[in-house]
């Protein structure tokens, strides 16, 4: 065998040894995230960074873990009435929305994506923020893991963990704390519509202080939560369902 093959077989040999340990680590790390609370996300150490440089008065990020069990039924409901419509029928991808949200972008203005709570639970946990090929491609395979290896109940009870619902206020809990001054247990279905009304700008939009945008947007979340049956939708998701099988 001459170099120049040796040399190429090497370089096949290291490349599908790169691409078994990244798949084998990936697998890791989500199987980890299975039993394990995030300690954080990259977007929330990128927010961290963003305030230190800022002259916000303190750039502590906001974020406190808690099990599903430990919220109220209607902050599940709340997000997937509002992102998420068939999130307990999807396999994490909404082909439909996605074709939509591609047809829509194609004739310009505002970009509108297409995104699943799984999709974004992938994103937000394993992944930087950013547009491209390459980061969907990853977006994608991460999405298809969770769906596999967690389900939907771990990935709707770290979604509502991870979503950024405030100036560096991450978290249902955080959340419900700062703005209801009451724990994410207690939450009723107006101020769960609430919360997912900002979610997708939480700076722009406020629960504090909400403007009449996120008041009828609040509004619209709650009557598409009662439209979808209420929290007998979601049950199939929640602990207290299962321990009733």
């Amino acid at each position: 065998m001459s170099k120049k093959r040796m040399g190429l077989h090497t370089i096949k040999v290291v490349f599908f040894k790169l691409l078994l340990s990244l798949f084998l680590l990936s697998i890791a790390w989500v199987l980890l995230y299975k039993w394990v609370d995030p300690p954080a996300t990259l977007h929330m150490v990128k927010r961290r960074a963003e305030a230190g440089k800022t002259d916000k008065n303190d750039p502590t990020i906001n974020y406190r873990f808690v099990d599903l069990d430990e919220m109220s039924e209607q902050l599940p409901l709340a997000v997937v009435a509002s992102e998420d419509q068939l999130f307990l029928q999807h396999n994490g991808f909404d082909m439909d929305a996605i074709m939509d949200a591609f047809k829509r972008n194609r004739k310009g203005g505002t970009i509108r994506g297409g995104s699943t709570i799984s999709q974004q639970v992938a994103k937000n946990v394993f992944l930087w923020h950013g547009r491209s090929y390459l980061r969907k491609a990853v977006e994608a395979y991460f999405t298809v893991l969770i769906e596999l290896i967690w389900g939907k109940e771990r990935i709707i009870e770290v979604y509502l963990n991870i979503a950024e619902m405030g100036d560096g206020v991450f978290g249902v809990e955080a959340a419900s704390q700062l703005y209801f001054k009451k724990p994410a247990k207690d939450v009723g279905r107006q101020n769960a519509a609430l919360l997912a009304a900002v979610l997708p700008n939480p700076i722009k939009y406020s629960a504090k202080n909400p403007s009449g945008y996120v008041q009828r947007k609040r509004g619209r979340i709650a009557r598409a939560m009662g439209r979808l049956g209420g929290v007998n939708y979601i049950k199939p998701i929640l602990p207290s369902y299962e321990n009733k099988e």
